[in-house]
């Protein structure tokens, strides 16, 4: 039986972003249900290779290392649109990859991110953006992993890199800076700089990913690594660190790039996954660490 007093990590993840299955999706999108349906019954046992959140997944899950099995740290469950038959061949490149995936909700086509906050998901990966859009609404945080090839790191530690407005925190430093630019921005948050910012659709996230982290020792060879990487620069820093002191959050990398690109920096920290709200942003990223795009906010609206 489960330990009632365990409080994992719960990482929610859609089947395409496990696995690469863009030649059967464009089977679908060509051919429909049934071609797609015929074709994975055909493949059954013929192993998918890994997709982008594949990497993410693994480090994921060998936290689970040293705990017991009926008290993981970090779960990972499958939320797919295929059907259980058509499921099958998931599941068996699960097993074939030796990832501990136990629980799983298919859909059979129909929006599955209701089953998402049952399951109490802290977050939710897909590459459906209106699933992502669905769950963001229900108070879930999650986004949009666009599919390419999943980069390799040398690092061992989990790496996870946030942008902060929109993400971690509310979008009124963009609202500010949209409505008065760059100026009025830096204004605003000099005249702000001891209130904290309100939370943001990630704000949960980091709660748990925090709680995690208390689980094992700190320093640089922590099994975890974590990174804030913002467009904010000096004097608009000052606020940030006041407001994870105030939630007792602990980010272990903080980079102020001042509207530098964000991708070579994240290359530099080895991100795994680096979340953000802005399209730019995630283009920029893209081209060297896998990137989720969170489509909340003012940039989004």
């Amino acid at each position: 039986m489960p330990d009632r007093d365990a409080n994992p990590l719960i990482v929610a993840i859609s089947s395409r972003t496990l696995f690469d299955l863009e030649a059967s999706h464009a089977l679908f999108e060509g051919d429909g249900i049934d071609a797609y349906a015929d074709f994975q019954r055909q493949h059954e046992d013929d192993v998918l290779e890994p997709g982008i959140a594949f990497p993410l997944v693994r480090k994921l899950l060998a936290l689970n290392e040293g705990a017991p099995p009926e008290a993981p740290r970090v779960e990972v469950i499958l939320i797919s649109r295929n059907s259980a038959d058509t499921g099958l061949r998931i599941f068996n490149s699960i097993a074939h990859h030796g990832l501990s995936i136990k629980r799983a909700a298919f859909s059979n086509g129909a929006p599955p991110f209701p089953y998402i906050r049952p399951f109490g998901a802290d977050l939710f990966l897909s590459t459906h953006a209106e699933d992502v859009r669905n769950a963001l609404a229900a108070g879930v945080a999650a986004a949009t992993l666009l599919p390419a090839r999943a980069p390799q790191h040398r690092h061992d530690q989990l790496r996870i890199a946030f942008d902060g407005d929109a993400v971690i925190f509310g979008d009124e430093g963009e609202r500010v800076s949209r409505e008065g630019g760059l100026a009025a921005f830096a204004a605003h948050e000099r005249a702000h700089a001891g209130e904290p910012l309100s939370g943001g659709p990630f704000r949960g996230f980091l709660d748990a990913l925090h709680r995690l982290q208390a689980a094992f020792p700190t320093g640089i060879d922590a099994p975890i690594r974590t990174a804030l990487v913002t467009a904010r620069s000096v004097p608009a820093h000052e606020r940030v660190i006041r407001t994870l002191r105030e939630w007792g959050i602990r980010l272990d990398e903080a980079l102020f790039l001042g509207g530098r690109a964000k991708g070579p920096f994240l290359e530099a920290f080895g991100a795994d996954v680096f979340f953000d709200d802005s399209p730019h942003n995630i283009a920029s990223a893209r081209d060297h660490v896998a990137a989720g795009h969170v489509p909340h906010g003012v940039a989004n609206g």
